[in-house]
């Protein structure tokens, strides 16, 4: 989903508070060619949801490395 902006309705906004139409429309235009680099909800939601799954994986590779490398150190200073 993209968020949408009216440049019509602001500029008419922008207009009637005082600005001049040619800098209204300006104004208007320029935050609507702005708006290509927002995140939206749902970008923001798919991203937390990929941090999760990186956070549960690495807490699972750290906890096998830890589980091999207590293997190796049990191994390696049993008594003889």
């Amino acid at each position: 989903m993209t968020a949408t902006f009216d440049t019509l309705a602001a500029a008419r906004d922008m207009e009637h508070a005082g600005l001049k139409r040619e800098a209204a429309e300006a104004v208007a235009a320029a935050i609507r060619a702005g708006q290509g680099d927002l995140a939206t909800r749902a970008d923001i939601d798919r991203l937390d949801t990929r941090v999760s799954t990186l956070q549960w994986v690495v807490g699972l590779n750290l906890a096998i490395g830890l589980a091999t490398l207590a293997s190796v150190l049990a191994i390696a200073f049993r008594p003889l």
